[in-house]
């Protein structure tokens, strides 16, 4: 069994649905509760054994950069990968090529927020070409709608059509890829929305067979995408 020891964290979109909260700060620095989301996601891959995070900036870089610094005070290792070009998901995580060498590794989006414990079913690797995480209840129509079939992803549609098959299980912004994902991530084609999407990645997989294990996240999930939500999290 190899425990993952890297995680990789996307943090380099302004959020132009946070309008003026995100005049001076990457989305992804907003705080819930007095805290960061940035600080939350890396103090709960620590807790559960990850000790070196890459850092993927962008928007007001020298703000999370500032912060973070070397990861000293956060108990990890901490570098940063500037993503010049926003060009989709897809494209973002083969900035992680030469971080994650070998080594599997936990990819978040910067604006996922869960609780510590939610990552402990991520860290081993085991049996599997990957992992994806998912959550019940959620409206697929406004991220992916994930099938599974005897705890493995079959499928991913990203936000699908009325007229398209959907499915309870919503894709909840965390993955544990094998570095078998960037020979994915170099073929994408542009998506209908103009960008390369990670999920088309992930369906490639599937498609050929590759073991992608769906995890359920137990407790709270927050997508902190607009200041509706936001306000939720922190009344």
């Amino acid at each position: 069994m190899s425990d993952i020891k890297k995680a990789v964290i996307l943090a380099a979109g302004r959020g132009t649905r946070m309008k003026e909260l995100t005049d001076d700060i990457p989305k992804p620095m907003v705080k819930v509760k007095g805290t960061p989301i940035l600080e939350s996601i890396v103090r709960g891959l620590v807790s559960n054994g990850i000790t070196e995070v890459l850092i993927v900036v962008g928007y007001r870089k020298e703000v999370i950069t500032d912060y973070f610094g070397t990861g000293e005070r956060f108990g990890c290792e901490v570098s940063y990968i500037e993503q010049v070009v926003q060009d989709g998901t897809g494209r973002v995580v083969e900035l992680a090529k030469d971080f994650a060498g070998d080594d599997p590794f936990i990819l978040s989006y910067g604006d996922i927020l869960v609780p510590a414990e939610a990552y402990a079913p991520l860290v081993e690797f085991q049996d599997v070409d990957g992992k994806l995480t998912v959550k019940i209840d959620e409206d697929v129509r406004k991220g992916g709608a994930v099938f599974i079939e005897d705890g493995r992803v079959t499928n991913l549609i990203e936000k699908p059509k009325e007229d398209e098959p959907t499915s309870p299980y919503y894709n909840a912004g965390i993955y544990v890829f094998s570095p078998v994902i960037f020979e994915y991530t170099a073929r994408l084609e542009l998506s209908p929305r103009g960008e390369y999407e990670l999920t088309d990645a992930i369906a490639a997989q599937v498609k050929d067979g590759l073991r992608i294990a769906a995890v359920e996240l137990e407790g709270e999930w927050a997508d902190v995408r607009d200041p509706e939500v936001l306000k939720e999290l922190n009344d």
